[in-house]
């Protein structure tokens, strides 16, 4: 089973990192989070996770991005870089690894960090204050996309926890920020 080689494989890594920092735990990325939306809890805030891939010569290269957006103010988000010893050819079998992913980080967000996110904004909801998850799915329904007919299993997935899915062209999470990654 890949979880189990993956897992006990050296290039599997549970760290996060961005442009400014490295190694950092899913706690540090959680209280980057909370410390982004304190500085301004009066806003719309995006919380979006997303994967995307990029087969090499020996390797399946997986990114995982998580942003944190207020609308029209900025952005803090970073990455977690997955690599599978292995060309994986099978479209199907990627994509789903894509959203197992996904729906790992999605999962460390518990009902309680939720919360926590939520008390953020919930003072200045009558002031507009918003806050939302989503977890964006790199793949399209257009009909010369070769994702869509995994569409309704991927959106069902995504939506089984509680989070709104996004498919191209509004998974920019997985197929502009984590995409440019991959390479």
């Amino acid at each position: 089973m890949w979880c189990f080689n993956m897992k006990n494989n050296s290039a599997y890594h549970h760290t996060f990192q961005n442009l400014q920092e490295n190694g950092l735990s899913f706690e540090q990325v959680f209280e980057r989070i909370v410390t982004f939306m304190s500085f301004n809890p009066k806003g719309n805030y995006r919380l979006m996770v997303g994967t995307d891939s990029q087969v090499h010569k020996s390797q399946t290269v997986f990114i995982t991005g998580i942003v944190i957006q207020n609308e029209g103010t900025g952005v803090w988000a970073c990455i977690r870089k997955v690599v599978v010893p292995r060309k994986m050819t099978q479209l199907h079998e990627r994509i789903s690894l894509e959203l197992s992913l996904t729906e790992e980080i999605v999962a460390m967000f518990t009902e309680e960090r939720k919360n926590k996110l939520i008390a953020i904004v919930l003072p200045y909801l009558y002031e507009g204050s918003t806050f939302t998850m989503e977890g964006h799915i790199d793949i399209g329904a257009g009909k010369r996309n070769k994702t869509r007919e995994f569409v309704k299993e991927m959106v069902t997935r995504m939506e089984s926890m509680g989070v709104e899915p996004k498919i191209k062209p509004d998974a920019f999470v997985a197929s502009s920020y984590a995409n440019r990654y991959t390479k």
